[in-house]
């Protein structure tokens, strides 16, 4: 794949499906900016495997969440590379449980670490990328947020929130040269599936048409994809990765 730009900014990116992309992004000749909130050994450790493997990159702790550190991050990032290419918004929290016992402070706290976050870097990506008019951002969402799930209202809010807002984004974004487009992971396995009792996760691959979970590398290839240049016609577009389970 080609890519025009030389960095992408990654939050969440320490591990889970956020360390995926910044490997593989990293593997493609991308300097990846790994941000994470808390854990610095983590990063690091991300970091090191990068470099061991020829790559490039760095690690910038901020809060997704908060304006002004998100701001004084890409502020970093433009101060050191003289741009920034690419950023995919990753960040993300659950809290799951019925709305009948869902506090406000439940909902908003998703709605505020998953969709703010992404608000955020999508409209302080879209300022720096305006003054070279060219960039691409990812803003990672959730099949949930497409078909709703039980005891996910905060989540499934916070990504259809998402869906919606890069619409908006890359209607606004288009005559700069920048695109916004979406990808809705399906279950893919992770940390968070690997608890799961056998029975649990058998279920789940029952509902999916292909049959198994999706890898992180499956997200991490679309990822890829809908930024690099291989995508340069495709905006506001939600690419869905999950089996096939919601078409």
């Amino acid at each position: 794949m080609k890519f025009s730009g030389k960095n992408v900014l990654i939050t969440g990116a320490s591990k889970g499906i956020g360390a995926g992309i910044a490997k593989n992004l990293a593997s493609r000749g991308l300097k990846v900016w790994i941000n994470y909130r808390s854990k610095p050994e983590i990063a690091d450790a991300l970091l090191e495997e990068i470099k061991s493997n020829g790559g490039e990159g760095a690690v910038i702790k901020f809060d997704a969440t908060d304006e002004e550190a998100f701001i004084e991050a890409i502020k970093l990032i433009v101060e050191t590379d003289g741009e920034l290419s690419y950023l995919v918004n990753n960040a993300g929290i659950t809290n799951d449980k019925l709305a009948l016992r869902m506090k406000l402070e439940d909902f908003t706290n998703v709605i505020d670490a998953n969709l703010t976050s992404a608000f955020i870097g999508s409209r302080e990506a879209l300022k720096v990328m305006s003054k070279k008019r060219f960039g691409s951002v990812i803003n990672i969402a959730s099949i949930v947020g497409e078909m709703g799930n039980a005891g996910q209202v905060n989540y499934a809010a916070s990504k259809g929130g998402m869906i919606a807002m890069s619409k908006s984004f890359a209607k606004e974004g288009a005559s700069r040269g920048i695109r916004f487009n979406t990808i809705t992971p399906g279950f893919i396995e992770t940390d968070m599936t690997d608890v799961l009792n056998e029975e649990i996760k058998q279920n789940y691959i029952d509902a999916i048409p292909l049959k198994k979970l999706g890898s992180v590398d499956d997200i991490a290839n679309a990822v890829a994809f809908l930024l690099s240049d291989n995508s340069g016609y495709i905006t506001g577009e939600t690419l869905k990765v999950n089996g096939g389970l919601y078409m």
